[in-house]
């Protein structure tokens, strides 16, 4: 998706308006809007690191951790993990998503957070509406009725207007060339990872540890509980920026991948994680596919459904046949304050771009070490 930074956004009645002399709001309708002077949350990015008016301070720090890690053995897809018997499974999944704090990020998050409990206008009016078409029925009869109704659903759709505006936060965005290059390329080695015909998330795995289980599952070593996953560009409903950042629905969370920091969203409850604290590892998976074949993976070779000691085909199993062993990628996202996502695609070398991309995009802010591993899929 092509990278751009809109000069203008709209919540509801409100239109904010970027330029060199920092936001403008006006309120009104097209054709009639009043002006008022800069505000909102306005973020420049660029040599130096970021800087955040009026309402956030800026902050230096470390680098962002990137690496390969070495390669596993095959892997099966199952579907029920607590299904798989000899197996102890072991989840990957992140911390509370309201534990994902920064100080640099605090105020923003703050105000996500008291926008997100806020009464909801269009709920409200919508129920006065109803109780006023209730009582116009009573009076009115049909006509009550369909006078009534009429009012409950412009309240309805008055308080949804208005609700884009209260229950909304700002971002506006002003990057320098530095960033702006940085955070395009980390936009365009995204999309390599989206292109991936396969994108799965991983929600837990586990060691086969005795030859029964080995038998049982292709010969995999290991046992992944997978589901497809969506990778695209998108703004959490919480938000209104003059950016569209990429997005990946991570089980219960979606990441977003803002131009300052990574922000993970369950429901109402929203994270942050700075770039410079989160860490991407990769590794080849050797993945013992059942289900279709994605066209844009490799097939390394094919072993049996019930294999032998010695790899050929168990001749006790009337329904014995081969399954394609294809080569995989997968991607290890993690951070200190509790980020911890797995996600598997099919394609080969898309995510080492990616790490090197967000790694760039986090020397805006500074740098720091990062432990480099996978999960361990085994218990203990």
């Amino acid at each position: 998706m092509p990278f751009y930074v809109r000069k203008s956004v709209s919540a509801g009645p409100f239109r904010f308006n970027f330029s060199k002399g920092g936001v403008g709001l006006s309120v009104g309708v097209r054709g009639l809007r009043l002006g008022t002077g800069p505000r909102g949350h306005y973020v420049h990015a660029g040599r130096g690191g970021l800087y955040y008016r009026k309402t956030l301070k800026a902050s230096r720090s470390a680098r962002n951790g990137e690496g390969r890690a070495s390669s596993e053995p095959p892997a099966q897809q199952h579907s029920h993990p607590e299904s798989v018997s000899g197996i102890d499974m072991v989840a990957v999944s992140s911390g509370a998503v309201a534990d994902m704090e920064d100080a640099r990020f605090a105020d923003v998050l703050a105000e996500m957070i008291e926008k997100q409990q806020s009464a909801r206008l269009a709920t409200v009016l919508m129920w006065c509406g109803i109780a006023f078409a209730a009582l116009t029925t009573i009076g009115g009869g049909v006509i009550g009725f369909l006078v009534g109704a009429a009012v409950a659903f412009g309240g309805r759709v008055l308080g949804s207007w208005l609700d884009e505006s209260r229950r909304s936060v700002v971002l506006m965005y002003d990057l320098e060339d530095d960033a702006a290059k940085a955070y395009e390329a980390m936009t365009n080695a995204f999309d390599r990872v989206a292109a991936c015909h396969g994108k799965w998330h991983v929600d837990a795995g586990g060691a086969v540890n005795d030859l029964v289980t080995w038998k049982r599952n292709a010969g995999a070593s290991h046992v992944l509980d997978k589901r497809s996953t969506v990778l695209g560009y998108d703004l959490p409903t919480i938000l209104k920026s003059n950016v569209t950042p990429p997005f990946i629905a991570v089980g219960k969370e979606t990441l977003f991948f803002l131009p300052d920091f990574l922000l993970v969203v369950h429901d109402d409850n929203v994270g942050a994680v700075a770039y410079d604290q989160l860490s991407i590892v990769w590794q080849d998976s050797n993945f013992i596919e059942e289900g279709t074949v994605p066209g844009d993976t490799t097939v390394l070779f094919h072993t049996w459904k019930h294999p032998n000691k010695s790899g050929g085909p168990d001749r006790r199993f009337a329904n014995n046949y081969q399954i394609p062993v294809c080569l995989y990628e997968s991607i290890h996202l993690t951070s200190t304050n509790g980020l911890n996502e797995l996600l598997q695609v099919s394609c080969n070398g898309v995510a080492a771009p990616l790490a090197m991309a967000v790694t760039e995009l986090s020397r805006c802010n500074g740098a720091s070490a990062i432990d480099r591993s996978l999960p361990r899929l085994t218990s203990g």
